[in-house]
């Protein structure tokens, strides 16, 4: 059962091990074509361009990424997994274009700081997911809901502009996220050892997509905190 302690053998070991080299090969794909497509955006001036000349292709972008991840969430496990890493792929591209927007309000330098920062926080929860023995299974219910309540916060906030809010939805984002990660990590392995044979390549792609947003998040919440704005 998810979360519960239980005694691996070699062959789930193996099964486990074979699977997460998987999910986060294809995570570090996705984030590398991110962060490639954010820098060429910016120093290539395409982003100027854009913004003096049609920013609504940005809010284009933004709903066309939306849209994406969340057919790819509710569809990834149907699809043949060359058809969910493409959709993966082109998902990684839109949020690269979209997030090279904090080229222009934080410095590279920050930037580079808070990613590697963020690594470090990121691994240390995954492997806390991966091999605590305390069923973490109770509190992913708490995050979720958490989590669509920040959502509609945020929204409100579009109108509200409020300060307060904003401080809210960042510390509170960084708690959600953080315990995400290691509870994400944690449902990934039960999926793996419940999955007859070896797993599916959509399942690593699945989870490559969970924890890629998990990675996001955090990082821009703690880049709002810790960057050196321009």
């Amino acid at each position: 059962m998810f979360g519960d302690a239980i005694l691996l053998t070699r062959d789930d070991q193996s099964k486990v091990s074979a699977f997460f080299t998987q999910v986060y090969g294809w995570m570090a794909v996705a984030l590398g074509i991110s962060g490639a497509v954010a820098w060429f955006t910016v120093s290539s001036g395409l982003l100027e361009k854009i913004m003096a000349t049609n920013p609504g292709l940005l809010n284009v972008a933004m709903i066309g990424e939306l849209v994406l991840v969340i057919a790819l969430s509710f569809l990834v496990r149907r699809l043949s997994w060359p058809l969910a890493a493409l959709m993966f792929l082109v998902y990684s591209v839109f949020t690269g274009f979209t997030l090279s927007i904090v080229f222009l309000v934080y410095t590279s330098a920050s930037i580079v700081s808070v990613f590697l920062m963020t690594s470090g926080i990121f691994a240390a929860l995954a492997m806390y997911g991966l091999f605590t023995e305390r069923n973490l299974a109770p509190m992913g219910g708490f995050l979720i809901m958490s989590l669509l309540g920040m959502v509609v916060a945020s929204l409100v906030n579009l109108f509200l502009h409020s300060p307060m809010i904003d401080w809210m939805m960042t510390y509170g984002g960084i708690i959600i996220f953080s315990g995400l990660v290691a509870y994400d990590n944690q449902k990934l392995k039960a999926m793996c050892l419940m999955s007859p044979g070896e797993p599916l390549g959509s399942l690593a792609i699945f989870g490559a997509l969970t924890l890629y947003l998990d990675f996001i998040n955090l990082f821009l919440r703690f880049l709002s905190l810790f960057g050196k704005r321009r």
